[in-house]
């Protein structure tokens, strides 16, 4: 079995056990708040709406990267190696990619979900009904499966030279990396790929928010431009702040002058905050999530 060695973590030895500590402590608090989110849609048949259970498709993509990403670094960090078998580190690289395509393509239509909502409020019922729901989640996972798929596929039955990933964690461009063969074919359907997924999000995302702010400001009622700002307010600021992160990492990839440390740091960042600011962000901003977890809460400590 082929061993490939990752780039080194750089912690001192006085160091590893606050790293290894840091570590368990952030993967437990996102397994803590990704799961009462995903229990709280599941256990409220209130939230059994559309928008919630795109938000548990967002959920799940979140413990995908989270438990793709933390578990192997854990280990690096008792074991003070960096090395990870070529199987291990694709699986690792696909669980990473679908987490990312799956999160931009969940976040374009939640973006859709409130269009229909705030500009159609009378067809909503007709047009986000449980068989178009499911079409879309289908849609969703079905299409970056195999387009990651197809893209590691390509990869990893290739013949590698090298065996040093320029990278923190295992993903297609390091992979790729390896061959020493012409690589052109995978590099181009590495790039159809990104156009792919990238033009869906910021198109679908771009469009559906230009019709809510000309249908809020068309309205001239200040209740309404507020709910619907307090409603999509949430959902922009998560998606720019992963959209942004995906285009300087697929950017840093692309392009050999970038620094490698900043190319590492877009990397991590990326799986880092989102798994654990997203339930924050929602539990904290959706009034009917944020109300049914304070519930929950308050009988369980009248309980005691």
């Amino acid at each position: 079995m082929t061993i490939l060695t990752m780039e080194s973590l750089d912690i001192p030895p006085s160091s590893v056990v606050s790293a290894f500590i840091f570590c368990i402590l952030t993967y437990c608090l996102i397994l803590l708040f990704n799961s009462m989110l995903l229990a709280t849609i599941v256990a409220q048949r209130n939230l059994h709406k559309p928008m919630y259970i795109l938000l548990f498709n967002l959920t799940i993509c979140d413990l995908m990267g989270a438990t793709a990403f933390y578990p192997q670094l854990v280990c690096s960090i008792l074991s003070q190696s960096r090395e990870i078998s070529y199987p291990a580190c694709a699986l690792q690289g696909i669980l990473l990619h679908v987490y990312g395509g799956g999160s931009l393509s969940f976040l374009s239509v939640m973006a859709y979900d409130r269009y229909v909502a705030i500009c159609k409020p009378l067809r909503y019922n007709n047009l986000m009904t449980q068989s178009t729901l499911v079409k879309l989640i289908f849609m969703v996972w079905s299409v970056n499966i195999t387009l990651i798929g197809t893209s590691f596929i390509l990869t990893i039955s290739t013949e590698i030279c090298r065996t040093n990933i320029v990278d923190m964690n295992c993903n297609n461009p390091s992979l790729m990396k390896l061959i020493c063969e012409d690589t052109r074919v995978m590099n181009y359907f590495g790039y159809v790929t990104v156009i792919l997924l990238q033009s869906f999000s910021l198109l679908t995302v771009s469009l559906t928010y230009i019709k809510i702010l000309i249908t809020c400001l068309s309205t001239k009622q200040a209740k309404s431009i507020s709910k619907a700002m307090q409603t999509c307010g949430t959902h922009l600021v998560v998606f720019l702040s992963f959209e942004i992160n995906t285009l300087f990492l697929l950017t840093s990839h692309r392009l050999e002058s970038v620094s490698p440390h900043l190319r590492r740091a877009f990397g991590i960042s990326i799986i880092i905050f989102p798994p654990i600011l997203n339930p924050l962000i929602y539990g904290l901003k959706t009034r009917e999530i944020r109300q049914t977890i304070f519930k929950f809460i308050q009988r369980k400590i009248s309980s005691i």
